[in-house]
């Protein structure tokens, strides 16, 4: 009897860390199975992360077995990200994590190779061959995850892009207002700053004023919150995304005139309230890029899905996108163990 395929994939967020296996079925999306959830305990620093992540893939593998069925190990972490070899480079959500080379760490402790990627090139990745790139049948897109950050994943021809050193794709630190907010990573007014959930956060307590009654801050200070003013009809909550369509009608502008590719996507938690910011993304999208006026779809494009056209879309794949790209990247890249 042949076992049938799978891989480990792993991934590392600032809160949680997922661990699960992923098979390679008769059906087309495959499964996630024998899913782990570990707080990522930061504050004890990377070693400790990597030895609660090892211990888990060391059960998935001690279960599945590591012979001639397993694909390989993937493992997505927030970037910047130094690749081939894995060093992270200063992720805003992994404080202490800086010039940590996490895949060699795995490695030592687990005795089997891995793969790593960043978190937002995994999310595409993932959607790219099992979510909206299937769909509408692109070979190449570009992601936006709206999420604590503005993650960006590109794929070119069926391939992840990283760049020359694996520090491209950081759309979200591109500036949509060049007096806008300072951001952490030292320019001012990134996208990040006005499409994460931590900029919706900031935004609403602006739009309450300084005399606010902080007694009712947790009721306005949450991005499901605000989303549930919006559609209230709470003029400060609609205030508020449509600063947020604005910046990534900005900011995908110039992804769309210098990339011009046939699918962006809007993947991450931000993305839920999609009614509320897509329209004036929308509208400023047309206004900053003439690729994208001259490439918009009509109305029956979108419902054919025309290839030729330039969709922006939301992602299909959910909160799952990053931990299924960490498995198929094994599976695609030939790993074995």
């Amino acid at each position: 009897m042949t076992l049938e395929r799978y891989a480990i994939g792993v991934d590392l967020g600032g809160t949680n860390l997922r661990i699960a296996t992923y098979k390679e079925e008769s059906t087309p999306n495959g499964m996630i199975a024998d899913s782990i959830v570990l707080p990522t305990r930061v504050e004890d620093g990377p070693d400790a992360v990597a030895d609660d992540m090892s211990g888990a893939i060391r059960k998935l593998l001690s279960k599945h077995g590591h012979g001639g069925n397993f694909a390989g190990l993937g493992i997505g972490t927030p970037g910047p990200l130094e690749l081939p070899d894995g060093i992270l480079r200063n992720p805003p959500n992994l404080p202490g994590f800086n010039g940590y080379n996490l895949r060699r760490a795995v490695e030592l402790r687990v005795g089997v190779p891995a793969i790593i990627e960043s978190d937002a090139n995994l999310a595409a990745l993932a959607e790219f061959r099992l979510g909206s790139g299937k769909t509408y049948g692109a070979q190449s897109l570009c992601m936006l995850t709206l999420g604590t950050g503005v993650g960006n994943g590109i794929i070119l021809d069926g391939k992840v892009w990283n760049g020359h050193n694996g520090m491209g794709g950081e759309a979200g630190h591109n500036s949509v207002d060049p007096e806008g907010e300072p951001c952490p990573c030292g320019s001012r007014g990134c996208l990040e700053l006005y499409a994460s959930a931590t900029g919706l956060k900031r935004m609403a307590k602006e739009s309450r004023g300084s005399d606010a009654n902080d007694s009712d801050e947790s009721s306005i200070l949450t991005a499901r919150h605000i989303a549930e003013s919006a559609t209230a009809g709470d003029a400060a909550a609609l205030a508020v995304f449509a600063r947020v369509g604005t910046a990534l009608g900005i900011g995908l502008g110039a992804l769309v005139n210098t990339l011009n590719l046939p699918l962006y996507v809007i993947g991450g938690g931000v993305s839920a309230a999609w009614d509320l910011f897509a329209p004036q993304m929308t509208v400023e999208l047309r206004m900053r890029s003439y690729v994208y006026r001259m490439n918009a779809p009509t109305e029956d494009d979108s419902r054919l899905r025309s290839p030729r056209k330039t969709h922006v879309v939301r992602a299909e794949l959910g909160a799952d996108a990053g931990l299924l790209g960490a498995c198929l990247l094994p599976l695609m890249q030939g790993s074995s163990g």
